[in-house]
């Protein structure tokens, strides 16, 4: 049985702008989205919306735990999936920044073994390319997919599965494991390769990812309710995952798990804490007075290298930002800069598809906060 009923009389609202004039828009708004959960057997999710250098809108819809109708709320943690990537990217050009890495150097000057390309062995894979996924690396899902680690964090050390998988001596190398195109020729998105961008990360800095990121990015901005591991959480602030079927009305229960390729997908957060980090991006390394990267750094960072839809761990084009989506978890964060406008939602439910639509509309009820304020 769908469990719409749940849905329609829980909402958590917290309003960062004043609204009493936009009763009308604000239902409106709201019964879309009651509807879209609905209509697609969703559980839970947030929204929230960011402008200037303020959140002006945030509110949770559903449930976290469907069984003891806890509210999902803009506190609730959530992994996000890939939208994990755009903090690697942060990190690497923060690296950069401080001149401890060169985005054009080959990777196997960092790492303690040797990345090869069997089809194109003599080719150097760069930062800069594992950044814009045109290394050459690609997932072998047969590797990857076993990967996930359900029930907890995974045991396997980044740097071993990656070398597992990468260098030719390794238990899981293979052709499979690449594609025949030069480094910079042809994007092919690859979550090995914002592994090994995340590992690099930890080779150069000294420190583990979780950490160096904690240090520069998730601290200064104030996003305490961040991380990157269970261990390191409050797991009672975490959502329950959920997947639905087609052929089936029931959601299932998707237990917690970690990544063993963790950079590409490991972070976990909520919207509030979200916002303070996508803030920072739109306006250019500075939350409120925290700078965590030079405005020219964050240019080059956002500036195309090979394709002109993506660049650095982030998308480009009329909207910046990255989408997300893993076993129980729809994630979007994106901005649109001529607007000067910012959305986030997450998703506890890996059923919904239509996010196009639902970024439009949560976009569309921004442009009209705007005018409000």
């Amino acid at each position: 049985m769908k469990h719409a009923h749940l849905i329609l009389g829980m909402v958590y609202l917290s309003f960062m702008a004043p609204l009493q004039s936009f009763d009308g828009e604000l239902e409106k708004f709201n019964n879309y989205i009651n509807q879209s959960i609905s209509d697609a057997n969703i559980a839970g999710m947030a929204v929230a919306i960011v402008s200037g250098d303020s959140i002006i809108f945030t509110q949770g819809y559903g449930y976290s735990d469907i069984q003891t109708k806890k509210p999902f709320t803009p506190n609730t943690v959530i992994n996000i999936a890939s939208i994990s990537k755009t903090f690697v990217g942060v990190a690497l050009m923060n690296l950069v920044e401080n001149g401890l890495i060169s985005l054009d150097e080959d990777v196997n000057t960092f790492l303690p073994f040797k990345v090869q390309n069997p089809y194109l062995p003599e080719s150097i894979i760069t930062p800069r390319h594992l950044m814009s996924h045109s290394s050459g690396i690609q997932d072998n899902q047969k590797v990857y997919l076993p990967s996930y680690h359900y029930g907890g964090d995974s045991p396997i050390p980044l740097g071993e599965f990656l070398a597992d998988y990468l260098s030719q001596d390794g238990a899981h190398y293979s052709k499979k494991n690449f594609t025949k195109s030069k480094p910079g020729e042809k994007f092919v998105y690859s979550n090995i390769g914002a592994g090994l961008a995340g590992y690099i990360v930890e080779r150069v800095s000294g420190k583990p990812l979780n950490v160096f990121t904690r240090d520069v990015i998730f601290k200064p901005l104030g996003m305490n309710n961040t991380c990157w591991f269970l261990s390191e959480m409050d797991l009672s602030k975490h959502t329950r995952l959920y997947e639905s079927e087609k052929k089936h009305t029931q959601l299932k229960n998707v237990d917690l798990y970690g990544l063993t390729t963790y950079p590409d997908g490991g972070v976990r957060t909520t919207v509030t804490d979200l916002s303070y980090y996508l803030l920072c991006i739109m306006n250019k390394g500075v939350y409120k007075e925290t700078r965590i990267l030079n405005e020219e750094t964050v240019i080059d960072m956002l500036t195309p290298d090979y394709i002109d839809s993506y660049t650095k761990f982030w998308g480009i084009g009329d909207q910046i930002g990255h989408g997300g989506g893993d076993p129980g978890v729809s994630t979007g964060m994106y901005y649109l800069p001529k607007e000067k406008l910012g959305i986030i939602y997450f998703i506890n439910t890996s059923s919904y598809r239509d996010f196009k639509k639902k970024e439009e509309k949560i976009f569309e009820f921004g442009k009209r906060l705007l005018l409000e304020r």
